[in-house]
């Protein structure tokens, strides 16, 4: 019998204060059964950081040729696509040839070190590819906020992530290793 996505909501209000957004989001996130908390979060944090009322989670690891999330034109071209994780390079040479921007959050601590430090030479030829690696610290933290149901509250500016649930906030401070262009 195959296992079945678990099915989490998040109420995600987000104050960005470098693109002027603020919005408040409700989401519902399927987690597939290979896909750990960690993983997760990661793709909501990457939602907050690119939020746009076309920017929407995909079939994700269920489906090879789709990123974690994108954003399509009303023309169905995609302007955003976003992956979490460690691709191959063949997997992001594929989505910049697919896609205007491509955004890709590493995250895992010294496996996103080594996988950075192996793919960054080959990576620079893609003009329009951003690798930002979350800190491995950061990234454990927003696991421990995981529930079948959240509230949360996030505030970008100048770089910083403030991300709150109930009692709980972190503050994330992404490092960009490749910015496009």
């Amino acid at each position: 019998m195959a296992l079945t996505a678990t099915i989490f909501k998040a109420n995600l209000q987000i104050s960005d204060m470098d693109r002027h957004y603020y919005v408040d989001h409700h989401l519902t996130l399927a987690r597939h059964p290979s896909e750990t908390d960690e993983r997760m979060m990661v793709r909501l944090l990457a939602f907050a950081l690119h939020a746009d009322e076309r920017l929407s989670f995909t079939k994700g690891l269920c489906v090879d040729d789709e990123p974690d999330l994108w954003q399509k034109s009303l023309s169905n071209e995609i302007e955003l696509w976003v992956d979490v994780g460690l691709p191959d390079e063949k997997r992001l040479r594929k989505a910049c040839s697919r896609a205007m921007q491509v955004c890709l959050y590493l995250y895992g601590g010294r496996n996103a070190e080594l996988w950075w430090n192996k793919n960054s030479v080959n990576l620079q030829r893609f003009r329009n590819l951003t690798v930002v690696e979350i800190p491995e610290a950061s990234s454990q933290q927003l696991a421990k906020l995981v529930q079948r149901s959240m509230q949360l509250q996030c505030t970008l500016q100048d770089g910083e992530i403030w991300l709150s649930c109930d009692d709980q906030a972190l503050t994330v401070t992404p490092l960009v290793r490749k910015s496009h262009g």
